[in-house]
């Protein structure tokens, strides 16, 4: 019995590092079209969502299969229980790369960002997906060191959103304000996308071992069209 538990709990988190790579792939995807105008590059992202809808899905069957079946305790519950978490967690960065891509979609041929403004949306869109990369890592070897590297990390994603609204609030800013409120929403997207990846090292080292660092939990903004 504890053989296939065991074995269970393998596929959940194969399906969770799945996640976070689509994560990954669906954040480059969209940065890549927000950056060159590229319509192909933003289909592509949105297509990408659909799958890690589908893996969610499965990870909380799999869960509830599993409490259910097997009345998990201890180390074996917090892997059950952080599995919704993670799983969550991966699938609000997919939904946000989406609001990117979409972003894209709504404006083309036009393009979204002013050209002074692109260089701070491909450092964050670096930024995010190193990130996203990371999570997948610690998922799959539940290192909490290199968890807690992803927690820390996330502060250069805080700064360039920091230096991004800077911008906008200076007097050389020429472009409007309907492009500064397109340019506040998607900077929030990719600082939200950075959160849940340090929200995933968190909840990685609660499962390896026990220790609760909560200090912040993800907020209604993650609910932004």
């Amino acid at each position: 019995m504890r053989t296939d538990f065991h074995r269970q709990l393998d596929l959940l988190n194969a399906d969770l590092t799945a996640m976070c790579d689509l994560a990954a792939t669906a954040i480059r995807r969209a940065t890549d079209a927000l950056l060159h105008t590229d319509l192909g590059a933003a289909e592509h992202a949105l297509a990408g969502i659909e799958q890690l809808r589908r893996l969610n899905l499965n990870v909380d069957r799999r869960t509830l299969s599993l409490l259910a079946r097997q009345a998990p305790v201890a180390g074996d519950l917090r892997a059950v229980v952080s599995a919704v978490q993670i799983g969550a967690d991966a699938d609000r960065m997919g939904g946000l790369a989406a609001h990117v891509a979409a972003a894209v979609r709504r404006r083309h041929p036009a393009p979204v960002l002013p050209t002074q403004i692109a260089p701070r949306f491909a450092e964050m869109g670096r930024i995010a997906a190193s990130l996203a990369d990371a999570a997948r890592e610690v998922v799959l070897d539940g290192d909490p060191v290199a968890a807690a590297r992803i927690r820390a990390d996330d502060a250069d994603m805080d700064a360039q959103h920091r230096l991004l609204l800077a911008a906008l609030s200076t007097p050389a800013w020429c472009h409007g304000t309907p492009a500064a409120v397109d340019i506040v929403l998607l900077a929030r997207f990719y600082e939200r996308f950075a959160d849940h990846a340090a929200e995933i090292g968190r909840r990685v080292i609660f499962r390896s071992t026990g220790a609760n660092t909560a200090d912040t939990q993800a907020t209604p903004a993650d609910t932004l069209p």
